[in-house]
């Protein structure tokens, strides 16, 4: 006969035949903690349109460092004007002589009318160009407006009104227009008019016009949220700790500003790709022989593309497309999965 019997500790031990047994192991339950952060990525896991468009998101950028790779295995470049070399591919016009551009297992995406540029490679390295002048200015404005954001919001007083009243000059500024108007003017300071700009001279000079009137929404996002935690009870237990104002915006503000600071980068980062290929669409951003996204447009629209190959704004439209709505959706992805109380 057996029947089970507490023992100190928890325990049972089972008697058998009178006597007892040994002791049973007691189950226990351990709770483990979850950060913010990891909860944040579990909500975001279980989002399927997030992760496809991080997916998205994460392919363009691959294929544009990888451009120079894929370009060697492809066997062509975005330099080679194919209509000088090959003059039996084109027509009297300069358009492809086989139809749908010029599309063919030896040129993906068929051949560029006029030059006679392989389209695939340009597009390639025209993403290439978009992407790493856009992450260059997206990470700029980053930088300013938690610079100045953050300590307008924290330390107050004049420092807040003299930024509050430069933020909102600068608000007053029509960017489109003053892109426009600006790039010339700041291509000028680093060249002679008279002389042939090189391309590093325009990608900085849309980097610096970008970034000029780019920072000033997020350092008012980040200025607010700053205002409001500078009266919360852990900033003036740091205080009376006696933390320097430096170390408390690197300790105890900067962390409670991540949230809203990773939502408004998503949403900034397909902003300036369409500036900039608006930049270029317009003649005064990247110009041939550099390959550009927004330059691939402004070939589209001319007389000789839009009569004869209209399948050139294909490739380029569709891609650009897909980008701008992939980076848009993993924003609003990104907003949900930090604050769960959000329903889409």
């Amino acid at each position: 006969m057996t029947s089970p019997i507490d023992i100190e500790g928890g325990g049972t031990s089972v008697v058998v035949d009178g006597e007892p047994g040994p002791p049973a192991k007691a189950e226990t339950v351990q709770l483990e903690g979850r950060s913010p952060g990891r909860l944040m990525w579990m909500r975001f896991k279980r989002d399927r349109t997030g992760v496809i468009s991080a997916c998205v998101v994460i392919f363009f950028f691959l294929i544009g460092l990888l451009a120079p790779l894929i370009s060697k295995l492809y066997g062509k470049d975005p330099y080679t004007v194919y209509a000088d070399e090959r003059p039996e591919l084109f027509d009297s016009a300069g358009v492809p002589v086989q139809p749908n551009g010029g599309i063919s297992g030896e040129f993906w995406f068929g051949l560029e009318p006029g030059n006679g540029y392989d389209v695939f490679t340009k597009l390639l390295f025209g993403i290439r160009t978009s992407l790493m002048i856009s992450l260059a200015v997206t990470i700029t404005v980053v930088l300013t407006g938690i610079l100045l954001g953050v300590a307008a919001g924290y330390l107050g007083g004049r420092t807040d009104f003299v930024i509050g009243r430069v933020i909102d000059f600068l608000l007053a500024f029509p960017a489109q227009l003053f892109f426009i108007a600006s790039m010339p003017v700041v291509v000028s300071l680093f060249v002679s008019p008279r002389d042939e700009t090189p391309t590093y001279v325009r990608v900085l000079a849309l980097i610096i016009v970008q970034w000029f009137l780019g920072w000033m929404s997020l350092a008012r996002i980040l200025r607010g949220t700053s205002l409001a935690l500078r009266e919360r009870e852990f900033i003036e237990a740091a205080r009376v700790s006696g933390a320097s104002s430096w170390r408390i915006i690197r300790k105890e503000i900067l962390p409670n500003v991540v949230t809203p600071l990773l939502v408004q980068a998503t949403y900034l980062l397909p902003a300036f790709v369409t500036a900039e290929a608006g930049l270029s669409f317009l003649g005064v951003g990247i110009v041939e022989p550099t390959p550009d996204w927004g330059q691939m447009f402004s070939k589209a629209s001319t007389e000789l593309v839009m009569q004869n190959d209209i399948t050139y704004m294909f490739f380029p439209g569709i891609s650009m497309i897909i980008f701008i709505v992939a980076f848009n959706l993993l924003g609003d992805s990104v907003r949900d999965a930090f604050d769960p109380k959000t329903a889409r």
